[in-house]
């Protein structure tokens, strides 16, 4: 039926043979005549593209119809995937990143603690920077600071204590301007 040196009037034969059958099967696989109509030019497309594959003395039809197949499943494999993201896929998937009011709150509070620690006496800072920021030990806080452990233990104490105090007026300010 493929005669390659009148290649172009072999394709046109096989497309006006073939074209309603191919149509009709993908009208019934998709349901939707205006999928089916765009699926069938896919199919001529690769049935065109790989007719050189085609192997003489096999059936066209049947050869035609398993790429109509292919297209097919491709399409509606693709469909699917698609409908996942129109049904709000995105939406139900929870954001790594923080909201930009999260991340004002987050500054603001960090800018907050940062300033009530730098009000705090120079001992207390030193061992809430050590201990609390630098995450050091408390035995080498009391290296670092030239004191015994157990001191660093009693400042760092009172540090936190005078630390919350600190915050806890600052939150209360804040309530109090908010109203």
């Amino acid at each position: 039926m493929v005669d390659f040196d009148n290649l172009e009037d072999s394709i046109a034969e096989v497309y006006q043979h073939y074209y309603l059958d191919v149509y009709r099967f993908l009208v019934c696989f998709s349901g939707n005549q205006n999928d089916a109509e765009d699926l069938t030019q896919e199919v001529f497309i690769r049935v065109l593209n790989q007719l050189s594959m085609f192997r003489k003395g096999k059936n066209m039809k049947t050869w035609i119809l398993s790429i109509a197949k292919h297209v097919a499943v491709d399409h509606y494999r693709r469909k699917k995937f698609i409908s996942i993201f129109k049904e709000g896929f995105f939406l139900q998937l929870a954001s790594k990143e923080k909201a930009p009011d999260e991340l004002f709150e987050m500054k603001e509070l960090k800018d907050h603690v940062n300033e009530a620690i730098s009000r705090l006496k120079p001992n207390f800072r030193a061992v809430i920077i050590l201990r609390a920021i630098n995450e050091y030990s408390i035995k080498e806080t009391a290296e670092i600071l030239q004191c015994s452990e157990s001191k660093i233990k009693v400042t760092y104490h009172r540090a936190l204590k005078e630390l919350q105090k600190k915050i806890h007026l600052y939150a209360e300010e804040v309530i109090r301007n908010a109203n």
